[in-house]
């Protein structure tokens, strides 16, 4: 078994999650190529190679692990790409819907993850591109969780038009405008009053930043929908962010939505269920009157 393991931050969790990973090699008979980032981890090991970037990734890999939260697992799309190449995230974090696998049951979890005993779920992601092409050719314009215009260098509202499958919608006068997967339904789309999208579904949705039009409401839609953005407002630029990636965008520029033509493969183990993962994240269910 090959695997690629990652991390963006070098904390004393990741370090010792990362030890015991690489422990288990002679057991597990398994490959590891840790991210150069790791390398300045204090191991007590030898026997890994290092990759850079994705294009030391390729098909023969059979798992990639990200040890953080879920900015982590975030930064992990960039190296995976479209190499189907199941993702598994060992949370290092704090509330982790994405990264689900806890630091506290480790040694169970790398028995299951090294005898490849997790099921497979497939994520959904959305392209980004502009006119006049804004968006650097060398970064990676797709995003797991959501794509989002807002305001820049101002405190005045926006004005956000959208369109859907070349009809006019809406101009929301707001903050910004968040255009969200299924998986991003639990961040920032939630945060602005967004409903909760289970992660298999076969939809997007726009969620307004604190609309200044009080009809202005969450819209769930299609993830066949093509989605054109422009925003004008007192500013010159606003900002495009694509997961954690922003990008200054000029006011006017029309930006383009749609799902990408290859998904994300996200691993999971322990029976994991959306569900049950909601329930505990949200404290759902612990009101006293329960």
């Amino acid at each position: 078994m090959k695997i690629a393991i990652f991390s963006q931050d070098i904390t004393q969790d990741v370090n010792n999650v990362l030890q015991s990973i690489l422990e288990h090699q002679d057991a597990s008979k398994c490959s590891f190529f840790i991210h150069n980032n790791l390398s300045q981890c204090k191991i007590n090991a030898n026997n890994f190679s290092l990759f850079e970037n994705h294009e030391n990734l390729n098909e023969s890999f059979d798992l990639f692990i990200s040890i953080g939260g879920d900015g982590t697992f975030l930064r992990s799309i960039e190296f995976v790409r479209n190499l189907n190449l199941p993702i598994i995230g060992i949370n290092t974090g704090r509330l982790g819907f994405l990264a689900t696998t806890k630091k506290e049951n480790l040694e169970k979890s790398l028995t299951k993850i090294l005898n490849k005993k997790f099921s497979v779920e497939r994520r959904s992601l959305l392209k980004v591109f502009t006119e006049n092409n804004c968006i650097p050719m060398d970064s990676f314009p797709y995003a797991l969780n959501e794509i989002s215009v807002v305001r820049k260098d101002t405190t005045s509202m926006i004005n956000v038009k959208t369109s859907l499958d070349g009809t006019y919608v809406n101009s929301y006068w707001s903050d910004g405008l968040i255009v969200s997967t299924p998986t991003g339904s639990t961040g920032y789309s939630l945060s602005c009053g967004g409903p909760v999208i289970s992660p298999t579904s076969n939809s997007l949705v726009l969620t307004p930043i604190s609309p200044h039009n009080l009809n202005a409401r969450p819209l769930v839609i299609s993830d066949s929908t093509k989605i054109e953005i422009s925003v004008s407002g007192r500013e010159d630029f606003h900002l495009l962010s694509i997961d954690a990636k922003i990008f200054t965008v000029k006011n006017e520029t029309k930006i383009y939505v749609k799902k990408s033509d290859f998904d994300i493969q996200v691993a999971n183990i322990n029976n994991y269920n959306f569900y049950k993962t909601l329930k505990d994240k949200l404290l759902w269910g612990k009101d006293k009157r329960n």
